[in-house]
């Protein structure tokens, strides 16, 4: 209990010092006793001077803050505590004091700052993060070549992206841009900027950098800022207004289609909270299972990974006419203290890998020799691609961009492969193959349109269906045609969930037991109009499988639906898909009509034998010819193709549809169709199904008089045999039928494909046969031994039948062959 009196003591300045300033009678051994202590106060003196961090294994012998903020800052000096942000970063008591206790004069500074954080982020609003997100002084790189030397900026400067891009030694940044003087570059570097590079100084770390005024921001407004790599502070990664820790369900809906102002709204590169089903998004705050294979050290804390990848991911679809390079990143990672450096060090890294991946820096990008996109180490290839189609031009460019040197050996007399457009109609291009773009959002397609300009006509949904006779089908009967005719799909879905390979069944087979068992079942009848209808939307499935469904496996028939496909509009590419080809195509060394004959690949490097008896040694071969010709053993392989590919190859289908395009002297379907893009031909019975069962307006514009229609299913065979002008009068005969209530011209210019007939074609696209299952297109697309590699839409298990996944598979082969 206190008397009331006040007990005066002395500064403690050691810890083993008495407590009360007593008065002792000393002895001899007190005085040697004394004579000790003294000793360890001049120790603990050095001590008070030299204080050192206490963070375990910090190599700063001696800290000093930066922070300068409280009026008795330690500076290099004495404190009681040294706060640890890095190895060469720390503040002193005196200035976490000034900041942290509530009668101190930069209280207020800090609990403002701390209620913006907490509104917006996620992370603990500490002292510590303050001091790292609003004290830290910046570092910036001297620009010029002969120098690159890494400067600490004062206190009160603010790191933009101009400076950083501009900076010189010694420039001054006070509304001045004189330089102290020429000499300054050569004034040394501080030597902490030496220790950021080594991989111990990031483990030391406090806190992982957080990007302010990052150019992803506007594409993750939907996310916690630190989440994904940004600093809750700035007003430019202000979450989105009324949203709790959960994300509301009303938000949701409208976060999927996030777009930024000026830019393609096709572009959606991020997923949004409680987004799936969008291929091509990557999830901004979580690592792809691929980036944590190649960068191992960011499992524990992605944060700085994920703040560099976003960034990237954005300067990239801001401007994809460009190519991004380290240069035009750095000035964009503005965040305090030395970490920056060490940022920009790995920014590099993830640009080259994202590069490699094909993520950005692809499309029709073209470079020359002094800009080539990945470093030197990645030139010493060479490598030979069999095919020039979409695949072996994506693969041929991502590599020549590279800096790989490439040899594109192709069969025929033209690129493309089975993209082949015909320009003679007046005004318009009809493609013989693909020209239509499935889903747009993230292709790669729109990615190349916008590279070069190019503008993709929306499809429309209407599609009318008529009769012969020139009835068009009401609407109600066509929608509840599509609505059975889902629902017997969706019973396939649920048959096959428990059934092996070998359990498998034609799908047209497993349809119509379920459509019997059906009608026995619910005692429905469907008129004849109804069975038509029902017939119209069957040939719509061969149409997409590219065969009758009596060959198309009941269970794997829409293996890729598993994964998540392009999401959005559906267009039609008006200009045609070759503009797009000829791009790639432009620069790269293409040898035409060099069909290959054989491939060694038994020694050290592959030998490529074209039929006229060349030799082409190369380090790598990349092979996309057609499935088909691979099933047929069009080329020879040395040693032979496992058994293992073999059986793939073999269980997959070569899938064929053949296309009419008509040019008539004016448009004599507008008044019946009212704009619509296409319309359908309900077939009169089964055996004529898949005969013109949709006609294509080729001119959106609706100035020149175009009809194109495809034959599928079992019609391929019935046109097979006919030339061209008996399948012109089969057509003309249906398009009579579908207007007969007035006249319909005679065409003025028409073709018919046949692709079936092509030597080095054979197909359209591939397809699952019955028994086969969707892992061959992975077999199929597997290297041999690393010298061997294959591609083609038949190797896309996620995106097979389409352009764009010809593309694709391009693209994935060139991120191994230059990994190798």
């Amino acid at each position: 209990m206190s008397t009331g009196r006040l007990r005066t003591k002395k500064k403690a300045c050691s810890s083993d010092q008495s407590p009360d300033n007593l008065p002792v009678r000393s002895s001899g051994r007190q005085v040697k006793k004394k004579a000790a202590e003294a000793a360890d106060d001049d120790d603990e003196a050095s001590e008070k001077k030299y204080r050192k961090c206490e963070k375990a294994g910090c190599t700063a012998t001696c800290p000093v803050c930066f922070a300068s903020a409280a009026e008795r800052c330690a500076k290099n000096g004495y404190t009681s505590r040294w706060y640890h942000l890095s190895c060469g970063e720390h503040f002193c008591n005196e200035c976490f004091d000034h900041y942290y206790r509530s009668h101190k004069d930069g209280y207020e500074k800090y609990t403002a700052w701390k209620r913006i954080w907490t509104s917006n982020g996620k992370s603990e609003p500490s002292p510590k993060a303050f001091m790292a997100d609003q004290q830290l002084p910046y570092w910036v790189q001297c620009t010029k070549p002969e120098c690159g030397k890494w400067r600490q900026l004062t206190k009160e400067i603010q790191l933009t992206p101009q400076i950083a891009k501009t900076y010189r030694c010694g420039m001054k940044l006070n509304n001045s841009t004189k330089t102290e003087g020429s000499d300054q570059c050569s004034m040394p570097e501080d030597l902490r900027v030496a220790e950021v590079s080594d991989h111990w100084w990031y483990s030391m770390l406090i806190l992982p950098p957080l990007l302010k005024d990052s150019v992803a921001a506007p594409f993750l407004a939907a996310y916690y800022p630190d989440c994904v790599g940004m600093s809750p502070s700035c007003t430019s990664t202000n979450r989105l207004p009324g949203e709790s820790n959960l994300v509301k369900l009303e938000h949701l809906k409208s976060v999927p289609n996030v777009t930024v102002a000026g830019m393609n709204k096709y572009f959606q590169p991020f997923y949004q909270p409680n987004e799936c089903g969008k291929a091509l998004c990557v999830r901004p705050d979580v690592m792809e299972l691929d980036e944590l294979y190649e960068f191992p050290e960011y499992s524990r804390d992605p944060t700085m990974y994920l703040a560099l990848r976003n960034l990237i991911l954005a300067l990239w679809y801001t401007n994809c006419k460009e190519a991004l390079t380290p240069q035009k990143c750095i000035h964009h990672i503005i965040v305090r203290g030395l970490v920056r450096i060490r940022c920009v060090q790995e920014m590099e890294r993830i640009l080259y890998f994202m590069t490699r991946k094909g993520l950005i820096n692809t499309g029709i990008l073209s470079v020359s020799p002094d800009q080539y996109l990945l470093p030197k180490e990645y030139h010493n290839k060479s490598v030979i691609i069999i095919g020039a189609g979409a695949a072996g031009l994506a693969a041929a460019r991502q590599l020549h961009n590279f800096g790989i040197k490439v040899i594109v050996l192709e069969a025929k007399d033209r690129i493309g492969g089975r993209v082949w457009d015909d320009k003679t109609f007046t005004g318009v291009t009809v493609g013989r193959g693909a020209q239509i773009v499935n889903g747009c959002v993230n292709n790669p397609m729109a990615l190349m349109c916008e590279q070069l300009g190019i503008k993709m006509h929306k499809l429309g949904e209407k599609c009318d269906l008529i009769q012969e006779g020139g009835r068009i089908t009401d609407p109600t009967i066509d929608k509840r045609m599509d609505f059975h005719f889902n629902a017997i799909l969706d019973v396939v879905s649920e048959w096959r969930k428990d059934k092996t390979q070998h359990q498998d069944v034609p799908l047209g087979e497993k349809i119509q037991e379920i459509y019997k068992a059906f009608i026995q079942e619910s005692g429905i009848q469907f008129s004849e109009l109804e069975e038509k209808v029902l017939q119209f939307h069957l040939s719509n499935l061969e149409y997409a499988c590219g065969s009758n469904l009596s060959q198309v496996s009941a269970r794997s028939w829409d293996h890729n639906e598993f994964f998540a496909q392009f999401a959005g509009d559906h267009t039609l590419l008006t200009v045609g898909y070759s503009t797009v080809i000829d791009k790639l195509a432009e620069g790269l060394d293409i040898r035409l009509n060099f069909p290959v004959q054989s491939i060694d690949y038994s020694g050290e490097e592959v030998q490529v034998t074209t039929t006229d008896g060349t030799v082409w040694t190369t380090q790598k071969v990349l092979v996309t010819v057609p499935l088909a010709l691979l099933q047929k053993n069009a080329i020879q392989f040395n040693p032979p193709l496992s058994e293992k590919k073999i059986k793939a190859i073999n269980s997959l289908g070569a899938g064929i549809i053949e296309k009419i395009a008509l040019q008539f002297p004016y448009r004599f379907w507008d008044s019946k169709i009212q704009g619509a893009d296409f319309f359908g031909h309900v077939p009169p019975n089964s055996s004529q199904r898949g005969l013109f069962s949709v006609f294509y307006d080729m001119d959106p514009e609706g100035k020149e008089s175009i009809l194109m229609s495809v034959v599928t299913g079992d019609a391929v065979t019935t046109i097979k045999n006919l030339d061209d002008q008996q399948v012109l009068q089969q057509c003309m005969t249906v398009l009579r039928e579908l207007f007969k209530e007035q006249e319909v011209p005679d065409p003025v210019k028409f073709f018919v494909t046949r692709w079936s007939n092509d030597p080095w074609l054979q197909m359209a696209y591939s397809f699952v046969k019955t028994g086969g299952s969707g892992e061959a297109y992975d077999t199929i697309a597997e290297d041999i031994q690393g010298k061997v590699f294959f591609a083609g839409e038949a190797t896309n298990r996620h995106f097979p039948q389409t352009v764009t996944g010809a593309y694709l598979s391009g693209v994935r082969e060139a991120s191994k062959i230059a990994a190798f």
